[in-house]
């Protein structure tokens, strides 16, 4: 296997820092399935709209989502096919995280 340069982990990194907030999870979750416009991430996440338009655009600007305009209003998806296994890794870590403690503790 080929050593990664430091640009592709500061790449990565960018990636990884756009992930992570609550609310940008939550939508790179709900555009999995299907496309979707700000009134209705804003109704999903329960935040303002321009919060939700900052947060597709941290999202946007690092490749994870795109975007659609059709009329005045512009539909958002995700561009990958593999946040699933991203998400399914990240809950076999919290529950690795929990089954550890819940050992310790006892």
């Amino acid at each position: 296997m080929r050593k990664k340069t430091r640009q592709q982990y500061e790449a990565r990194a960018k990636i990884a820092k756009a992930m992570a907030h609550p609310s940008r999870l939550l939508m790179l979750d709900l555009l999995q399935n299907q496309e979707m416009c700000v009134g209705d991430l804003t109704n999903e996440v329960g935040a303002d709209q321009s919060t939700v338009s900052k947060h597709l655009a941290v999202l946007k600007n690092v490749g994870l989502i795109d975007v659609r305009k059709e009329g005045a209003l512009s539909y958002y998806r995700v561009t990958c096919g593999c946040l699933d296994g991203f998400f399914m890794c990240l809950e076999t870590v919290l529950k690795t995280d929990v089954e550890l403690r819940k050992t310790t503790l006892r």
